[in-house]
């Protein structure tokens, strides 16, 4: 099962978030909750807010155990961009772009235990001598009454 939270509109730049981001995807909950408090960023601050809300959201929507969520995905887009203006020498402009990030974290439950099975060839090979013994009284049969 998994579970999407998205902040949007975080007036943060994208580059700069992505660099955290980067950090926890692929790792347990508990383990990137615990890089995110211990990062002296911005970014750290909310991205740990949308991770929390996450897990939040897995635990009482999805009733899935907070302990076994793993990040598939953490993922920043850029938002709009607000343009400003500040005054240059000789009466130009420089502009001035105040980026914005959609922040998106997946959150998926650990994958279950995979039954493994025989190669064919192994699984041909174990079936032969069960149907050999499943004809064995007949053939028993036969040995008699050609014995007989």
């Amino acid at each position: 099962m998994e579970v999407k939270s998205t902040t949007k509109f975080v007036r943060l730049s994208p580059q700069k978030a992505r660099d955290v981001a980067r950090e926890i995807q692929g790792l347990a909950v508990s383990t990137a909750l615990d890089i995110l408090t211990f990062t002296p960023k911005k970014a750290a601050q909310i991205i740990g807010k949308t991770l929390k809300t996450a897990i939040a959201d897995a635990e009482n929507n999805f009733s899935l155990d907070a302990g076994s969520l793993v990040i598939k995905e953490a993922v920043i887009g850029a938002g709009p961009t607000l343009r400003r203006f500040k005054p240059r020498a000789k009466g130009s402009a420089g502009p001035i772009l105040k980026r914005t990030s959609h922040i998106s974290i997946t959150l998926v439950g650990s994958p279950p235990e995979k039954k493994r099975r025989a190669p064919r060839k192994a699984a041909a090979a174990a079936a032969a001598p069960a149907a050999a013994s499943d004809d064995a009284p007949a053939v028993a049969a036969a040995a008699e009454e050609e014995g007989a």
